[in-house]
């Protein structure tokens, strides 16, 4: 028990003095706070557009003769382009809304020390991100580079445009009007020297590399970032994204959004990817998306702590018993916080090793069933806050395969905490007897 204490020990000093000070700056980082806001603030185009794409394509086999489904079927194809138009306005374009966001956003921290407008910030990083990823082609403008493919791109023209404004106001290089000019106009006029800079420095960059490789920025960028992509995608690459995360949230950081703001770029890249081959009738080619580490890895939240709600049911423990109650309604929307602080599981050493080894657990199980077609594979975003079994269902275009797959989870995960949550039960149960006989002693001494 000495040497697991001390092993608890060493691993706990480690996170809190090398992991948890790093993640802290990570986090509060104002690019990364402007990319993940970005991402959150694009959100709602993309879950509406996610639920139109299962709408068009009805999770039933081409031959089925089921009334219901067969109807579906048939007006889904009959009327395929209509569904889809609104599709192609928010997932289709996804990255025109993250770009815009995510400058918006980096332009707030710069308004008390540069004087930038976020709204300007934004509307010259859309402009800059159409110049480079939409050139109008026979009088149309291609959007093949506004969904998925376009995400990094998006991303690198946002801090562009803003980090370029933020420069030149530092350098007041701008053009001047007098203090009379009503405010609007004066930043519209601010906006042109700016406007003039993207246009002589990516436009320049864009015509090059169409004429050197015959494609466009987002394509040229997507090109080097694709073993990246690629490696996002693996098991040991999910399995080293959950041990970290859970590691800070153990130390009390909350692990899930300084992970999940980081890989976000990564989910939707394969999202879309995900969504292009369902369009075109071709194997789903990626796993690891929002939505699978979402409902899949951590069911009922961070630590897949479902299973240990349910287990505190039946605790002979007051303390347990309470808490489980308190926490079961919220843990069925992925809400964890009160089983986590109230437990507490947070630098608890009875439940370090269930914390980190259940979700991951889930994690292996998971991709194996989605490896192997057992299940199918996300095409939607969906809310975090959806009932897993029904999250999954949704995410993987009301495949109700998945939503099994969820409860087994579940039950994987309560057996994985139940002999550590026994250890920890027992203790309180001592502490429970040892201060229920103090009371009666002292109310005893009273009388």
């Amino acid at each position: 028990m000495s040497a697991n204490h001390a092993a608890f020990n060493l691993i706990f000093r480690f996170v809190e003095n090398y992991v948890s000070p790093i993640a802290g700056r990570i986090s509060s980082q104002r690019h990364v706070m402007a990319i993940r806001d970005g991402f959150i603030s694009a959100m709602p185009f993309m879950i509406v557009g996610s639920f139109l794409l299962v709408f068009a394509y009805p999770p039933f086999s081409p031959d089925t003769t089921l009334g219901f489904a067969r109807a579906w079927l048939d007006m889904a194809k009959q009327f395929e382009g209509q569904i889809l138009t609104p599709f192609d306005m928010t997932m289709g374009v996804m990255s025109l809304y993250i770009c815009a966001a995510i400058a918006y956003n980096l332009g707030k921290h710069y308004v008390k020390s540069h004087q930038l407008d976020p709204f300007m910030c934004a509307m010259l990083s859309l402009m800059a991100f159409l110049l480079i990823a939409a050139p109008k082609t026979k009088g149309a403008l291609p959007v093949d580079s506004l969904g998925g493919t376009g995400i990094f791109t998006a991303i690198l023209v946002a801090i562009y445009c803003v980090e370029m404004m933020r420069f030149l106001k530092a350098h007041n290089i701008g053009i001047r009007l007098p203090d009379q000019v009503p405010p609007m106009i004066k930043n519209s006029f601010d906006l042109l020297i700016p406007v003039l800079v993207v246009v002589l420095t990516l436009y320049p960059l864009s015509l090059l590399i169409q004429s050197q490789f015959g494609m466009l920025i987002p394509q040229a960028i997507m090109a080097i970032f694709k073993p990246l992509v690629a490696a996002a995608d693996s098991l040991p690459a999910i399995l080293l994204a959950v041990l970290i995360g859970h590691l800070l949230w153990f130390a009390g950081i909350h692990g899930a959004a300084i992970v999940s703001g980081m890989l976000q770029m990564f989910w939707l890249t394969n999202l879309g990817m995900n969504q292009t081959a369902l369009a075109q009738s071709t194997p789903l080619p990626h796993i690891f998306m929002e939505a699978f580490w979402t409902f899949f890895i951590v069911i009922g939240g961070s630590g897949a702590t479902m299973g240990l709600v349910f287990c505190y049911l039946r605790s002979r423990s007051a303390h347990l018993r309470s808490i489980g109650r308190l926490s079961v309604v919220p843990s069925i929307f992925n809400i964890n916080e009160p089983v986590i602080f109230g437990t507490p599981i947070v630098m608890n050493p009875v439940f370090f090793i269930p914390f980190l080894l259940a979700p991951m657990v889930n994690a292996v199980l998971a991709w194996a069933a989605m490896k192997l077609d057992l299940i199918g594979r996300v095409i939607s975003v969906v809310p975090w806050t959806a009932p897993a079994p029904v999250g999954a269902a949704w995410a993987l275009g009301w495949d109700f395969r998945a939503a099994i797959l969820v409860v087994l989870l579940a039950v994987v995960s309560a057996i994985i905490y139940y002999p550590f949550f026994k250890v920890y039960e027992k203790q309180l149960l001592a502490q429970e007897a040892e201060e229920a006989q103090r009371t009666e002693e002292e109310s005893q001494q009273v009388a």
